[in-house]
C-alpha cells in the first residue's frame, strides 16, 4: 500500500473503479482490504459459474467419450499456462518486484522505478512466451503421445493442442498485467479475466460447434485468452503512465541473472503443482473411454471451493510483500495466519457440501444430452475422493506465496512439490488397476497433503515465520467440524428423491451443522471472517490504530539488491 506521504496521487480515483485506499488507521486499511476481497469473491463466483456453464456446454454438446478425452488432453496446455503464468508462477515473482518498485516511487525516487521494471522484464518475457507457444504447436504430436499414449483419437488431440497452444502467449501477457495491477491495488480487471475467458469459450463452442465439433472448444481457448489481455490493457496502461514524466534510467548490470533465478524457482514450483494433472491423465489414458472426462468434470466442480477460498490470499499477497519490503515481519506473519485460517474454514465448508451432495450436484449440472446417468455416478464418486485433498490444496496455495513474498529465490517449495508429486505417481500407479479413476483421485489427495505438510514445516527461516503448532491446531478443529457436517448433510440429501431438493436440503444441513459445531469448538476461521467483514459495517475505526508499518531502515533498503533496476542512479 502507498504510504500517506506519497501525496494526493496515491489517493486518486481508480481507473477501473476499485482500489484499496490507504489510510493511516487500521479501519481504513481493513475496509479497503475487505472491499477488494468481496469484489474478487463476486467476480470469482461469476467466473466459476461461467466455468460450470462451459463444462455443461461441453458435456451437452460432446458428452463424455473419446472426442472429449482428446480435447481434455489438449486442455492440459491452458491448465499449465494458467498455473504457471497467471495464478501462481509469474505472480509469485512479479508481485514482490512491483511492490518494491511502488515503494520507491512513493518515496520520490529519481525516474520511475515502475517503468524501469517494465522495461527490464516485459521485452524479455513477451518473446519468450511467443517462442514457447510456437514450440508447443510444432511439437503437438509428440506431446499428445507422451501425455496420453493410450488415447484412441490422437489426430483430434493434436489439432486441439495446436489451437490451445496460442494461450501460452496470451496467458503470459495476461498474467503479467494481473501481477502489476494487483501490486498497484487494482483488483477489478484482474478478477474479471476468467469471466472474459469463459465467455469466449462458451460463445465459440455454440457458434462453431456444429462445423468444428470439439475443436470449437479449443478455438474458444484461443479467443478467451485474447479477451483476458484486452480487459486488463486499459488499466495497466493507466497505472504505468501515472509515474513521473522523467525517463527511467537503464537497469543495472546483473539484473537478468537475478530475475531469472527468482522466476526459475517460482515456475518450477508451479510446474510441479500442475504436473499432478499430467500423472492422472497419463495413467487414465489406458482406462475405458470417458475416464479422463470423468476426472475432469469431478475436478472442476470439486475445486470451486478451493478457488473461492484462495481469493483472499490473492488480494493479500501484495500486502504481505509490502510488509516484508518495509521490514515488518510481524505484520506479515499475522496476515498469513489469518489468511490460512479463513481459507481453511471456507474450503472445508465447500468440501463438506461436495462430499454430502456429490450425486445431486453432478446430476443437476451435467446429466443431460450426451451425459448419461452412468457418467453421473462415476463423476460423483471421483468428486467425493477429490474433495479429501481440498484442504491440502488450499494450504499449499496459501503458504507457497510466503516463500516468495520477500522477492528471494527459494528452491524449497519446488522440492516439497516434487516430494508430493512422487507420492502421487507411486500411489496412482498402484491404485489405478484396482480402483480406477477413484484410485487416481485418492493418490492426488495424498500427494498434495505431503506437499502441504512439508511447506508448513518449512516456514520460519525460509518464509514468513508462522506459528506451526497454532495453525495445525486450528486446521485440526476445522477438519473435525467438516467431517461431522458432511456426514449430517449426506444423510439428509440421500432421503430426498429429487436431486434439486436433495442438494438444497443437504447443503443447508452442512452449513447449519458446520456453523454450530464450529462455534462450539472455536474454529478460528469463523472469528477471522467476522473480523474481516466488520469494517464494511463501520465507517471509522473505534480503536486506536497501530502504525501502518514499523519503519525499519535495515528492512527498507537491504532487499533492493535483489532487483538492481530499483536502485537510485548514481
Amino acid at each position: 500500500m502507498t504510504p500517506p506521504s506519497a501525496g494526493p496521487a496515491a489517493l486518486s480515483p481508480a481507473a477501473d473503479g476499485v482500489r484499496t485506499r490507504q489510510d493511516t488507521g487500521s479501519g481504513g486499511r481493513s475496509r479497503g482490504l475487505a472491499r477488494a476481497a468481496l469484489l474478487t469473491a463476486a467476480l470469482s463466483v461469476a467466473a466459476s459459474l461461467l466455468g460450470l456453464v462451459r463444462d455443461q456446454a461441453l458435456a451437452r454438446l460432446f458428452g463424455a467419450g473419446s472426442g472429449t478425452d482428446a480435447f481434455l488432453v489438449a486442455w492440459t496446455v491452458p491448465e499449465f499456462a494458467a498455473t504457471l503464468l497467471i495464478e501462481d508462477g509469474l505472480a509469485f515473482a512479479l508481485v514482490p518486484m512491483f511492490s518494491l518498485a511502488l515503494a520507491r516511487r512513493a518515496r520520490g525516487a529519481p525516474g520511475d522505478p515502475v517503468r524501469a521494471l517494465v522495461a527490464a522484464t516485459l521485452p524479455r518475457l513477451a518473446p519468450a512466451f511467443a517462442a514457447v507457444a510456437a514450440l508447443t504447436a510444432l511439437t503437438a504430436p509428440y506431446l499428445v503421445r507422451v501425455l496420453a499414449p493410450g488415447l484412441p483419437d490422437r489426430a483430434l488431440a493434436v489439432d486441439c493442442t495446436r489451437l490451445t497452444a496460442t494461450c501460452v502467449l496470451s496467458f503470459g501477457l495476461a498474467g503479467y498485467a494481473s501481477a502489476a495491477l494487483r501490486a498497484h491495488r487494482r483488483f477489478l480487471a484482474p478478477a474479471a479475466i476468467y469471466v472474459a475467458y469463459n465467455t469466449g469459450i462458451i460463445t465459440t463452442m455454440f457458434l462453431c460447434g456444429g462445423a468444428w465439433g470439439v475443436r470449437a472448444a479449443a478455438l474458444g481457448v484461443a479467443v478467451g485468452g485474447c479477451l483476458m489481455v484486452a480487459v486488463q490493457l486499459p488499466a495497466l496502461l493507466g497505472q504505468v503512465r501515472r509515474g513521473p514524466a522523467r525517463r527511467a534510467g537503464p537497469a543495472a548490470d546483473g539484473t537478468r541473472p537475478l530475475a531469472l533465478a527468482l522466476l526459475g524457482t517460482v515456475l518450477l514450483f508451479a510446474l510441479g503443482r500442475q504436473s499432478q494433472v499430467l500423472i492422472e491423465r497419463f495413467l487414465a489414458s489406458g482406462l475405458p473411454a470417458g475416464a479422463i472426462s470423468h476426472l475432469n468434470y469431478a475436478q472442476k466442480v470439486a475445486q470451486i471451493p478451493m478457488t473461492l477460498s484462495l481469493m483472499l490470499c490473492t488480494v493479500t499477497f501484495p500486502v504481505v510483500a509490502r510488509a516484508l519490503a518495509d521490514g515488518d515481519t510481524e505484520r506479515a506473519r499475522r496476515r498469513v495466519e489469518r489468511d490460512v485460517a479463513l481459507a481453511a474454514h471456507l474450503v472445508l465448508l465447500g468440501a463438506a457440501t461436495v462430499v454430502a451432495c456429490a450425486p445431486q450436484l453432478v446430476g443437476l449440472l451435467f446429466q443431460r444430452g450426451a451425459f448419461t446417468p452412468a457418467d453421473t455416478a462415476a463423476t460423483a464418486g471421483v468428486m467425493r475422493v477429490y474433495a479429501l485433498g481440498l484442504l491440502a490444496q488450499t494450504v499449499v496455495g496459501a503458504l507457497a506465496r510466503t516463500y516468495f513474498s520477500a522477492g528471494r529465490a527459494s528452491w524449497y517449495p519446488a522440492a516439497a512439490m516434487a516430494a508430493g508429486l512422487a507420492a502421487t505417481a507411486v500411489l496412482g500407479a498402484g491404485a489405478v488397476t484396482a480402483w480406477g479413476v477413484r484410485g487416481l483421485a485418492a493418490a492426488n489427495a495424498a500427494g498434495i497433503t505431503v506437499t502441504a505438510a512439508l511447506l508448513l514445516a518449512g516456514t520460519g527461516r525460509r518464509a514468513v515465520p508462522v506459528r506451526t503448532g497454532r495453525v495445525l491446531a486450528g486446521l485440526g478443529r476445522a477438519l473435525a467440524v467438516a467431517a461431522v457436517a458432511a456426514a449430517a448433510g449426506a444423510g439428509v440429501a440421500a432421503r430426498c428423491a429429487a436431486p434439486a431438493a436433495g442438494l438444497a436440503a443437504g447443503a443447508a444441513t452442512v452449513a447449519a451443522v458446520f456453523a454450530l459445531t464450529g462455534a462450539v469448538l472455536g474454529v478460528p476461521g469463523v472469528a477471522t471472517a467476522r473480523d474481516l467483514l466488520r469494517p464494511l459495517r463501520s465507517t471509522r475505526s473505534t480503536r486506536s490504530a497501530p502504525p501502518l508499518s514499523r519503519r525499519l531502515p535495515h528492512g527498507r533498503f537491504r532487499r533492493y539488491h535483489r532487483f538492481p533496476w530499483l536502485r537510485r542512479p548514481r
